[in-house]
């Protein structure tokens, strides 16, 4: 009997120990994406660079707003100086100068930030395709079945986290990246009319 037991304790011990030695290899990884767009290095430059435009436009806004102001006030003070009556030309003109260069000052302010959050949209684009890249092969090479963003889990195990080797990687591959708005879209050519 003691014969036929120590066998079955032995294999029953090894079935054992293959599912605990299958459960070390975790199903799940999780990246910080946010650590890695607040640490990796095209992040910070681009994020520099981007910081930049963003402090122009401002200024510019600034600068326009001055002019504005001040143009405003004097055609302001123009009118209330003819105390109802109409204004010649040369008034009309100055408002009408004043009224253009406004819409033409906002349209540029708008083409700014427009502008701004292209340039946004492609780096972010250009990272996560590489976070993306280098998530799935260190994925693959973990024999893992999923990567999730850490900011979409509710709790998750210290070992599964593979932030630091995305970063690390993230950094040799993609030192830069272009700090330009998105490419145009061409738009299709308008069907012919009948």
């Amino acid at each position: 009997m003691r014969k036929i037991l120590f066998p079955l304790v032995a294999v029953g011990a090894m079935l054992s120990v293959a599912p605990a030695a299958a459960q070390q290899r975790p199903s799940v990884l999780v990246v910080d994406t946010d650590k890695i767009l607040g640490e990796c290095t095209a992040c910070r430059a681009a994020g520099t660079a981007i910081q930049g435009q963003i402090t122009s436009g401002r200024t510019r806004a600034q600068q326009l707003q001055t002019q504005w102001q001040t143009e405003q006030k004097a055609l302001e003070a123009a009118v209330t100086a003819l105390a109802g009556k109409q204004p010649d030309a040369a008034l009309q003109q100055r408002v009408q100068r004043y009224q253009t260069s406004r819409q033409q000052g906002e349209a540029e302010l708008s083409q700014k930030e427009n502008q701004i959050q292209s340039t946004q949209a492609n780096v972010q684009r250009q990272i996560a395709s590489r976070v993306v890249q280098i998530s799935e092969q260190s994925r693959a090479r973990r024999q893992a079945d999923l990567v999730v963003a850490k900011n979409s889990t509710l709790a998750s195990n210290a070992a599964s986290d593979i932030t630091a080797e995305v970063l690390a990687a993230l950094n040799q591959q993609l030192p830069a990246v272009s700090v330009t708005p998105l490419p145009q879209q061409q738009q299709p050519a308008a069907p012919a009319g009948r």
